[in-house]
């Protein structure tokens, strides 16, 4: 039997055409155009998991355990099957019984049909109440306490994982060949505190302050005190070194802590970046509420978020399942009413999706040079995951399909007032 034969067969309606791969399966039948991305089927089990999860999930399944691989450069493959699936307008395909009967006649012939497989090793398994503290701290433990030094291969030396802001390098800006990710998150990190108007002595709350970039930048650049706040133990036992190594200890002060259970009061200035993703829909309005109750009034607030529009607030069936269980992303207009609601006004929007684009590229880069070292410390299964999630995330910025904004915001004083400049506060 064609193995590859079988299965061109029971795809080609289903997908209006000739398959959008050059397709070689486990008996080493091939099919497909030679000028296709070429993608290996080596095992039975990769079409057992896309019957049960069809879609993206299953095929996410099958590559990360290795039961399906790509030669050559995956972004390159992804790209191209999703050109041709917007060419012929797959996401609307709706297949008829008779198709449906088909393809699991096919299935059964060779061997497809059966239990379902078990889950990947890498694939999350929160439980609990969804956004309880306790399910909140597993979701954030899945992704961020995989391992400092994994982080530290593929991030820059501030350690920030969010959006960077670059200035060089890019189009419509100067050329400078010394210039790169480490001084587009300095730069990011200097606009955060101009935006926030920073000055020595005044009292800055960090909400979800990961590997600490933010909260000591703020501290040794521009003289204040910071509270830091991260619900991961990995993170805050790698802050806590930084500040003793920095003789920082007077100045910032990192706690275990959910945003829920702040105790201290008024702030002179409050940041949260790209934490607000994790809270969830239902919780947003609590958060909002948080980041309001923790400014002072006059104070100025700016959260870093991303935003997305369409099915799938959470990311996605591979993001939502590997990455980061129960995220919530909405349209930036629905993440300011939210902040307006809580009492704050909203005074900039500066959006960064092209940086996003342009700070995974150098995440990837770093990724890829760090190739066997990252599959020593977290095995092959979760490189192959983030190997995906990092194609993934570019294309989505890339394409639109995600956006990513600083959103600056002041707790206006019981008679309206703020410290807020009427000429906008850097561009």
């Amino acid at each position: 039997m064609n193995v590859a034969l079988e299965i061109e067969k029971a795809l080609k309606p289903l997908v209006r055409g000739e398959l959008p791969v050059h397709l070689t399966a486990w008996d080493g039948s091939t099919v497909g155009p030679d000028s296709a991305p070429k993608v290996l089927v080596r095992n039975v089990n990769a079409l057992r998991r896309m019957l049960w999860s069809p879609g993206e999930l299953g095929a996410a399944q099958a590559y990360v355990t290795g039961e399906i691989d790509v030669e050559g450069d995956l972004a390159e493959a992804l790209t191209y099957v999703w050109n041709v699936a917007r060419e012929r307008d797959l996401a609307g395909v709706n297949p008829k019984p008779a198709l449906i009967a088909r393809a699991l006649r096919t299935a059964s012939k060779i061997g497809a049909v059966g239990r379902r497989p078990s889950p990947p090793a890498s694939q999350s398994n929160v439980r609990g109440r969804l956004h309880s503290v306790l399910r909140d701290r597993a979701a954030i433990s899945h992704h961020y306490d995989l391992s400092n030094d994994f982080y530290a291969l593929i991030l820059d030396p501030h350690m920030a994982y969010s959006c960077a802001y670059f200035t060089k390098n890019v189009p419509g800006t100067e050329n400078s060949p010394a210039y790169g990710l480490e001084n587009a998150q300095t730069d990011k990190l200097d606009l955060v505190c101009r935006k926030l108007g920073l000055r020595p002595g005044m009292r800055l709350l960090d909400v979800g302050c990961g590997w600490g970039s933010l909260s000591l930048h703020a501290a040794a650049e521009y003289g204040a005190t910071v509270v830091g706040v991260t619900i991961s133990r990995e993170q805050k036992d790698f802050v806590d070194k930084r500040i003793a190594e920095r003789g920082l200890q007077d100045r910032v002060e990192i706690r275990l802590q959910d945003y829920r259970e702040i105790p201290d009061g008024a702030f002179d200035a409050v940041a949260s970046i790209e934490m607000g993703e994790h809270v969830g829909e239902k919780n947003y309005a609590r958060y909002a509420e948080a980041l309001h109750d923790n400014a002072k009034p006059g104070a100025r607030v700016l959260i870093q978020q991303m935003s997305r529009t369409g099915r799938h607030p959470g990311g996605g069936p591979f993001i939502e399942a590997f990455i980061a269980p129960d995220m919530t992303m909405r349209p930036v207009g629905d993440t300011i009413s939210y902040l307006e609601r809580a009492g704050l006004e909203v005074r900039d929007v500066h959006s960064l999706r092209e940086h996003y684009v342009w700070t995974v590229d150098a995440w990837t880069a770093a990724f890829e040079a760090h190739w066997n070292d990252v599959v020593d410390l977290v095995g092959m299964e979760t490189a192959r995951v983030w190997r995906l999630y990092l194609v993934g995330g570019r294309a989505a910025f890339a394409e639109g399909r995600m956006g990513v904004d600083q959103i600056l915001s002041v707790r206006k004083t019981d008679t309206g007032e703020s410290d807020m400049p009427a000429v906008r506060v850097t561009s």
